[in-house]
């Protein structure tokens, strides 16, 4: 079966340095790149979470070149799947979009034995989230 369009998905946390960028860089590991993935924050922060950074190398998966890129409207317009993870009422809302709130702990301060469970939670929500849009995800 051949699609016409790629889905897309954005997630969207208030600094865009933790959660939204490990579901971010999951997305794009077991997508294979059949999804287009985009990721934005309310509050961009300066850079991104280095423990979130560290927990994801630990998945093969480095989000190190990644960086906090503050939200616009446009990339909700082009987003077919809009994840939230405590932005709030930062979060523009467009008719026809779906819409999601992932309700994770922040990262932002936390050890790694606090983020890998956060990490953990985020990869098995990815992998929902690609069987809902009729997505195999890719082995390692």
């Amino acid at each position: 079966m051949t699609e016409n369009t790629t889905p897309s998905a954005l997630f969207v946390c208030v600094h865009n340095a933790g959660r939204s960028q490990m579901a971010a860089g999951y997305l794009r590991a077991l997508s294979g790149g059949a999804v287009e993935v985009r990721s934005a924050g309310s509050m961009p922060a300066g850079q991104i979470n280095p423990v979130a950074v560290a927990a994801m190398l630990e998945e093969g998966i480095d989000i190190r070149d990644e960086r906090p890129k503050v939200l616009t409207t446009d990339a909700v317009k082009a987003s077919d799947v809009v994840i939230t993870m405590g932005c709030g009422d930062a979060c523009p809302i467009f008719p026809g979009k779906r819409y999601e709130d992932w309700a994770l702990d922040d990262p932002a301060g936390q050890g790694i034995e606090a983020v890998r469970p956060i990490r953990d939670e985020i990869r098995n929500r990815i992998l929902t989230l690609l069987a809902e849009l009729g997505v195999d995800p890719v082995t390692t």
